[in-house]
């Protein structure tokens, strides 16, 4: 048993140290076989239950992820009790280890834009005002705060797919640098292609100004319908 697997037992699933080190070897090939930090449930407006993206993630053999609803993180408490009680039925059987996430809508600038908050304490009362459910208004909704509450609950904060908004990501990437953001979701298919891949040259672009600002490259399906391995 790996050490980030005999990890969850803990009640949050906190490992930085780990998430940090997975991120500095992401590349076109992690997702969607070995990791993937982007993936919807029931708790917001995917179809997977958390109990189906923990067997799906198990049969495909993935060492890492994140289930990254919007504005909740009651999936992940699903999911996190249900690998408990799948490591505890079987000690020998491989597990993925699952680190806290959420999808926050926030304005970059003067860009509406989601941003991805990975590793934190679900229960700091920064963050805690952004997991009810709702999208953020006024000034709570500023990336600036945003990526401040991810910051004071102990996570890193990611850009989401930077390629689809109004402004483009060599405008975007560096506002949010500027405000302390910590890694670009690089890897990402942006045309929701069957089987899923990232779109390369698109990624690639966005690569270089991650790699750039030093920033993290993060990767994920965005999962939103019943398989791990499609975006819909």
């Amino acid at each position: 048993m790996t050490y980030l697997t005999s990890t969850i037992t803990k009640s949050v699933a906190k490992n930085t140290f780990a998430l940090q080190e997975v991120w500095k070897n992401i590349d076109v090939n992690s997702c969607p076989y070995d990791y993937n930090f982007h993936i919807h449930t029931k708790f917001s407006d995917g179809k997977l239950t958390p109990e189906n993206v923990i067997e799906q993630a198990i049969k495909i053999g993935l060492k890492g992820l994140a289930i990254t609803d919007h504005h909740s993180v009651n999936g992940y408490y699903v999911a996190q009790t249900y690998l408990k009680s799948r490591q505890e039925k079987n000690p020998d059987l491989h597990l993925p280890f699952l680190w806290t996430g959420v999808e926050i809508n926030a304005i970059l600038g003067d860009t509406n834009v989601h941003i991805l908050g990975y590793d934190f304490d679900p229960k700091h009362s920064l963050i805690t005002k952004y997991l009810q459910g709702n999208i953020p208004e006024n000034n709570q909704a500023l990336a600036i705060n945003v990526i401040s509450a991810i910051h004071e609950a102990g996570g890193l904060a990611v850009l989401a797919h930077p390629a689809r908004y109004r402004r483009i990501p060599h405008e975007l990437i560096p506002i949010a640098y500027e405000l302390g953001i910590d890694g670009i979701e690089v890897y990402y298919a942006y045309n929701n292609p069957n089987p899923w891949k990232p779109s390369l040259e698109i990624c690639q672009n966005i690569k270089q100004i991650t790699k750039k600002y030093r920033l993290f490259a993060t990767c994920g399906t965005d999962t939103h319908g019943p398989n791990l391995l499609l975006r819909v």
